[in-house]
């Protein structure tokens, strides 16, 4: 093989000597390249002194390869972009121009025209082309490097190029000065950001006014080559798709060179971002023109907050709930105070007086069996002395000299599942329970000792769930924040980037501390109920009648199940923002489902304590929730066989606990059921029209039969895509309804709620409007792609540490702790009245 070549030098002889051995060994290494396409055909090799800011018009042949030639002066103080940006005339796709720039520490090369692919291996071409060249950093203050730019093809027939070589002035972005630019799929731009001294870390915002076309920004190390198309970008770095925003929080830690690269990519299809796909046929080899995919962009540095504001965030964080703490002590030690008069006045009684004069007579701690807990927020209970006491509702004090049962009779180790503890042979159940007029004695006959056990167990079991819930979530968040920080791959967590504050391995500490509140105040209630159970055990002990035959019975396991639950939530709440996304939200919901049923039990639990369900039944339905939580979240989008099938269950759920509820448990689900519903259609209904008997229960029932067949229509027809945010509603909405039904038939029964309950109810009636108001400010949202979620992202609001929805969790925890406290006091007014005078509804 013979090669010829003709060498049209144009350089100065003293810049020949320099170029020539690099030039010849290209030369070499490119006639070897190209004469498999022109086997046995001459190789003209041109080399042409270019210089910037001229564009050149060339044609490019397989006989003939150009060499353009471009000096620039580097300097290690001062980054200077430069920027090559190709142009063809023709459409010869089969035999594309190849462009090669050579440079001291890296090689670069393209083609034209550019195919770049997207879904289903579709194909794009570009003919116009600008690409950044890389500047990797010099060691000296000064230095003149080259760099060539190597035009060649294998078409036989000529085609026509532009070739255009320019510096980027605005190569290194300056920080809080925005910078305006336009990029393409085959024209992305990147630019350098230097630390400044001072700043440790710094937020990168990328805006722009178009939704699409879909984007890509991308922070880089300073080294070459830059990764900066569509197919490489995600190589390495940290990035995130973006339509009208994004951010980045970099720390100078992860950079040693103190600067970085930031990237801005167009991608070549909107589906990453939620767009459309647009209907192509799908032939192979089939080149599809994409139109117009340029995009205005701003980028603007900013730097992110300091030490002193995290530590100003943290304590203000623990001061706004250890508030709480010196407020509740505050309010013991006036009620201490109250108790303390009040035994001063008692003390002034005579001794001679008769144990009939004081009302008072010995009794069993263990005579009564039922729940609930009440008294003032942090008072003893409220055992107040019945003789003293006025809040009689009008009713004359029933006497008290039936209660003679030895305390001792009870002590045997018994269970309640091993016999009915209600005493057929005093009263039949079917008759006390289907009294037109219930009472609360009527409903806490069973033995006292037994129920308390029974009802501790919600306490052990939520512990027990707790910890062995928790455990694998600490562990699947922790990997998954390791991802994140392995892979730099922002898309995977569905932060507020605009208010995401790193500490240590987390990306977003602010939303992590905001849920401290559930945990202090989860505490803290334990505590109360903790002080309101010593005091009322000693009361037993001491046979105080008030606290033995007056009141609400005081039951206190399912309180410490709430306090718990509250806890629990704030704990796997945080989880959830170690990384939040659409497979771990049951994290941040399923202790939220758990508290609004034990609420729902407790509100039944205080006037219905013999029947209310057991801590084993609660639970296995509570579990149904989660699981079908997890099925809604995993195949609910748009399923319509799942909507049908758990509409179905919805209903009948409602309708069996309607029964369970009208009838007091005395209906039994077996084979006779359908006879006797039609039985009780025909004398009832048919053969004489009666109406309920139980007209309070049955006005409750048809109401919340309303709600829920309302919300199973709902969600049978819009298929909401949160369908945990949806099941959650369903729960809050039953407890709303039935806590509304309870305050209302209360106050008909006339009874009254005294001042402290009622400012706690006022108080956490406003918090929870408030918390309502910012979450539902969506400052992301896992049912969108990343890039959407982003556009709803805000700035932080509150000592520029803390965004709407970590407000959000402020709020809502105080409101949880007031929720807790109203079911707490809100019937302290019945301390001191006899149960078969407190109606049960």
């Amino acid at each position: 093989m013979v090669f010829r070549s003709c060498w049209k030098s144009r350089h100065k002889k003293s810049r020949g000597a320099a170029v020539r051995p690099a030039a010849l060994l290209w030369f070499c290494v490119a006639q070897l390249v190209c004469s498999g396409g022109a086997l046995g055909e001459p190789k003209t090799v041109v080399q042409k002194e270019a210089e910037f800011d001229i564009t050149y018009n060339d044609t490019a042949t397989s006989v003939n390869q150009t060499i353009y030639a471009f000096n620039h002066t580097v300097s290690r103080n001062k980054s200077e972009g430069v920027r090559v940006s190709v142009d063809v005339l023709s459409q010869d796709f089969e035999s594309p121009i190849l462009f090669v720039v050579r440079q001291k520490q890296a090689v670069l090369s393209f083609q034209i025209p550019l195919i770049l692919r997207g879904l289903y291996q579709r194909k794009y071409p570009y003919n116009h082309v600008g690409r950044t060249l890389c500047q990797p950093p010099t060691l000296v203050a000064s230095e003149t490097q080259y760099f060539f730019v190597d035009v060649s093809t294998l078409s036989s027939q000529g085609t026509n190029y532009q070739l255009r070589v320019s510096r980027v002035e605005s190569f290194t972005l300056h920080t809080d000065k925005k910078f305006s630019f336009t990029a393409s799929p085959s024209q992305p731009q990147y630019f350098k950001y230097v630390f400044p001294d001072g700043v440790d870390t710094v937020i990168v915002k990328v805006n722009s006014d178009m939704t699409f076309p879909c984007s890509v920004m991308s922070i880089q190390d300073i080294q070459c080559p830059v990764y900066d198309l569509d197919n490489n970008v995600a190589f390495i770095g940290m990035y995130q798709t973006m339509t009208k925003k994004g951010a980045i929080t970099v720390q100078r830690k992860d950079f040693p060179s103190n600067s970085f690269y930031v990237v801005v990519v167009v991608k070549t299809e909107d589906e990453a971002c939620g767009g459309p796909l647009r209907f192509y046929p799908l032939l192979p080899d089939v080149l599809i023109d994409a139109g117009n995919r340029s995009k205005d962009i701003d980028v603007i540095v900013t730097p992110a907050i300091k030490l002193k504001v995290y530590v100003m965030g943290m304590l203000f964080c623990l001061g706004i709930f250890l508030s709480f703490y010196l407020l509740t002590f505050l309010v013991a030690c006036l009620e201490n105070k109250r108790l303390c008069r009040r035994k001063k006045r008692e003390c002034l009684i005579p001794a001679n007086v008769s144990p009939a004069e004081t009302g008072k007579m010995p009794a069993s701690p263990y005579e009564y069996g039922s729940l609930a807990d009440n008294g003032s927020t942090l008072s003893s209970e409220a055992i107040t002395d019945s003789a003293t006491s006025t809040d009689n509702y009008g009713y004359a004090e029933r006497s008290l000299d039936s209660i003679g049962r030895s305390r001792l009779e009870s002590l045997s180790s018994v269970e309640e599942d091993d016999y009915d503890t209600l005493d057929d042979i005093d009263s039949d159940k079917n008759i006390v329970r289907t009294k037109k007029f219930l009472y609360v004695a009527d409903l806490s006959r069973k033995d006292k000792r037994i129920l308390s056990k029974k009802y501790q167990i919600y306490f052990w079991n939520i512990a027990t769930i707790a910890v062995f819930y928790a455990l694998p979530v600490v562990q699947l968040v922790i990997t998954y924040q390791t991802v994140v920080n392995v892979t730099g791959n922002q898309d995977i967590c569905y932060y507020n980037f605009l208010c995401a504050h790193p500490m240590g391995a987390l990306s977003a500490f602010n939303n992590i501390l905001s849920n401290l509140g559930y945990v202090l105040l989860g505490l803290l209630f334990l505590l109360i109920v903790l002080k309101r159970d010593v005091i009322h055990q000693r009361a037993l002990l001491r046979n105080d009648l008030n606290a033995l035959e007056c009141g609400i019975p005081k039951h206190f396991g399912l309180y410490y199940a709430m306090g718990t639950a509250l806890m629990m939530e704030g704990l796997l709440s945080a989880c959830y923002h170690v990384c939040p996304n659409y497979t771990n939200f049951q994290f941040d919901t399923s202790f939220m489902y758990m508290i609004a049923g034990l609420c729902m039990l407790k509100l039944y639990q205080k006037r219905h304590p013999d029947i209310n369900a057991s801590a084993y039944t609660a639970y296995a339905c509570l579990a149904g929730v989660i699981f079908f939580s997890v099925l809604g979240v995993v195949f609910g989008k748009g399923n319509n066989v799942f909507w049908i099938v758990f509409s179905v269950i919805h209903i009948l759920a409602t309708m069996l606990l309607s029964t369970q509820l009208y009838y007091m448990g005395r209906w039994h689900l077996d084979s006779g059921i359908l006879r006797r519903i039609v039985h009780v259609i025909y004398t009832d209904c048919i053969r004489q029209c009666s109406g309920p008997m139980y007209i309070d229960r049955m006005v409750l029932l048809v109401m919340g039969n309303i709600v829920n067949w309302s919300l199973a229509a709902y969600g049978l027809i819009e298929r909401p895509n949160d369908f945990a945010s949806y099941l959650l509603a369903i729960a809050i909405c039953n407890l709303l309804l039935y806590f509304a039904f309870y305050i209302i038939m209360k106050l008909r029964s006339g009874e009254r709620i005294q001042c402290l309950p009622l400012v706690i109810i006022l108080f956490t009636a406003v918090v929870w409007g408030l918390a309502l108001y910012f979450f539902f400010q969506g400052l992301s949202t896992w049912q969108k792609t990343p890039a959407e979620s982003r556009e709803h992202n805000r700035d932080c609001i509150l000592l520029e540490f803390f965004d709407d929805h970590d407000i959000w969790h402020f709020l809502s925890s105080i409101a949880m702790f007031g929720s807790f406290l109203v079911l707490l006091t809100m019937d302290d007014d019945l301390d001191a009245v006899q149960r078969d005078k407190i109606f049960a509804f």
